[in-house]
């Protein structure tokens, strides 16, 4: 893709210009770091076009307090750009969490899920983060082919990106953009612990 110009262009009866502002599905996936830190610059893009944005957390914990989330409800309270609206589903990082609570986490994800559908139907926002959400697909809290089926019947202009590890098949197979992060070397490798500014 040179100069940012495709390789081949599909005798689709579209114009360039439709085919270009086709809404996107979007996954960033893979063992690397990243794909959230990736999804929220895109969504920084997207506030700057002065669209509204829709960030869904799944597996962070409402207490936590993320960078680019005060950035960006920073940035969707000026007169600047678009509109941000920052929700977080359940109490915090599901792998590690107390035995008994993975339902509450399951109805948590469910829920959010459900907030999504009514969002894209009614077209809230323009631009959508699903940040972890390929581990309430994995853990099997959501149905995989009836948040395929949602997503690809999405109505109007209306681009998601999806992050998490190990995203499902179906899901990278209906997605228009696909970015595996790779791993090479990682300071908890060698037993260092996140920290600010880096990780949030």
């Amino acid at each position: 893709m040179p100069r940012g110009k495709p390789d081949t262009v599909p005798e689709d009866g579209l114009t360039t210009r439709q085919r270009r502002n086709r809404p996107l599905l979007i996954v960033h996936t893979g063992p690397g770091k990243g794909k959230s830190t990736a999804a929220f610059g895109m969504a920084l893009r997207a506030w700057n076009q002065g669209w509204p944005v829709g960030v869904f957390q799944f597996v962070k914990s409402a207490k936590w307090r993320i960078g680019e989330e005060r950035a960006l409800v920073l940035l969707g309270e000026s007169a600047e750009g678009g509109s941000v609206t920052w929700h977080k589903m359940g109490e915090g990082w599901s792998w590690i969490q107390r035995p008994g609570s993975e339902e509450d986490h399951a109805a948590d994800a469910r829920e959010g899920w459900e907030q999504i559908r009514r969002d894209l139907a009614a077209e809230t926002y323009r631009f959508y983060v699903l940040d972890e959400f390929t581990y309430p697909l994995k853990w099997g809290w959501l149905d995989v082919d009836d948040v395929v089926a949602t997503l690809a019947a999405r109505p109007g202009n209306q681009h998601v990106v999806i992050t998490g590890r190990d995203a499902d098949p179906r899901l990278v197979e209906v997605a228009d953009l696909v970015t595996e992060m790779g791993k090479v070397r990682h300071p908890m490798d060698a037993g260092q612990k996140g920290q600010k500014g880096i990780e949030w």
